[in-house]
């Protein structure tokens, strides 16, 4: 089999199973299969592949018909442009969370921030994407999970920002060791009861993923959180799912009846990113999504 039959054969199995992108991962699980860029994949699409390697590219499509998601099988990921390891004890980083990021550092143009805390940081994506953008800040990256900090530690001394990037084991905010200038998190916000349709297959952790039996529990909890962890003039930034928007602004008015409160759509025009601001001057800088 060459290199362009496989490449054939991948993408007619992987879309006859309904699978997106096939001609993508077809060609992702055939590079990770030989350990190739797409430079070197392209340069002799008449190579052979030996029995072995055939063999080797079988398993991984069959592995990825059985629902494990691609970026499990290859253990990367791409975010905000850079290259992740993930495997199963992080959340696989979504592009919607790269809003996240665009809007803290549309923030920064204006309130540079000092500390930044992320809560629930998984893989550490969010907090070494900023930490690459800003370069003067310290940030504190929180996880309850302790397999899920050693992906981020791997990523941080990866990325080059084990120095300025601190991982803390914990609930929410409780390990923080003092106030941030700007909260930042990405919870669980799907509902109990709904988790065996988002993750049918079971390969993502369910930890990063329940939200409760209302959707927003996780969310609810660390907003009650903030007052004691949030510096005078400071941003909470949140990512929530579709149509929470009402239910989280309003706990939030609730909690912070002074503070501005504003929402950031994604691309598809759905609502992504609340911004909690306590300033004096609550004045939002423009964060649009990158096109």
């Amino acid at each position: 089999m060459t290199l362009k039959q496989a490449l054939s054969h991948a993408r007619h199995i992987l879309a006859g199973n309904n699978i997106e992108d096939a001609p993508l991962e077809g060609e992702l699980l055939l590079r990770h299969t030989l350990k190739i860029s797409r430079t070197q994949l392209y340069l002799d699409l008449n190579y052979e592949l030996s029995p072995k390697q055939e063999e080797a590219f079988r398993r991984l499509i069959k592995r990825r018909l059985n629902g494990e998601p691609i970026a499990y099988i290859t253990k990367h990921r791409e975010f905000y442009g850079l290259d992740f390891y993930v495997d199963p004890s992080v959340l696989i980083p979504r592009p919607e969370s790269e809003l996240l990021v665009e809007t803290a550092l549309g923030l920064a143009q204006n309130h540079p921030p000092f500390i930044i805390a992320e809560v629930g940081t998984g893989c550490g994506a969010i907090a070494i994407s900023l930490a690459l953008s800003l370069s003067e800040v310290k940030i504190y990256a929180t996880d309850i999970s302790a397999a899920a900090l050693k992906i981020a530690l791997l990523n941080c001394q990866k990325h080059g920002v084990i120095d300025r990037v601190h991982l803390l084991q914990g609930d929410m905010l409780d390990p923080l060791p003092k106030p941030a200038d700007l909260i930042i998190a990405n919870l669980p916000y799907v509902k109990e009861s709904e988790l065996a349709q988002v993750n049918p297959t079971k390969f993502e952790p369910m930890l990063a993923l329940n939200g409760g039996s209302d959707e927003t529990e996780r969310i609810h909890q660390l907003c009650r959180q903030v007052d004691s962890k949030l510096r005078p003039n400071g941003y909470l930034l949140l990512e929530i799912g579709q149509g929470q928007r009402r239910a989280v602004s309003a706990f939030l008015h609730t909690l912070f009846p002074n503070g501005k409160i504003e929402v950031v759509p994604d691309l598809s025009g759905t609502d992504r990113v609340i911004s909690l601001s306590l300033t004096s001057q609550p004045e939002l800088a423009d964060a649009q999504p990158r096109r």
